[in-house]
């Protein structure tokens, strides 16, 4: 969900709560609280889900790449060892 969108749907969920059976809040008080909830959500460094996904993925790939390169040492090992012996 984009940082505009989870905004609206915050928006009309307040809307909700204060004004039960109203359409809308007034224009100014609606802008005030867009503002401020705006302010929050910046200062909480927000990831969209699509940067999310896509910061999991890089991380997967990283994992499978050292597990191999675990792997690939660790058989380096054992051939140093058995010269050794």
């Amino acid at each position: 969900m984009k940082p505009d969108e989870l905004l609206n749907l915050f928006l009309q969920q307040l809307n909700g709560v204060i004004t039960p059976g109203a359409e809308l809040l007034g224009s100014e008080l609606q802008q005030k609280i867009k503002a401020a909830a705006q302010a929050t959500f910046d200062k909480l460094d927000l990831v969209t889900r699509d940067e999310f996904d896509a910061q999991r993925a890089v991380l997967a790939r990283s994992r499978e790449k050292l597990e191999q390169l675990e792997k690939q040492l660790a058989e380096m090992e054992a051939r140093i060892a058995d010269q050794q012996d």
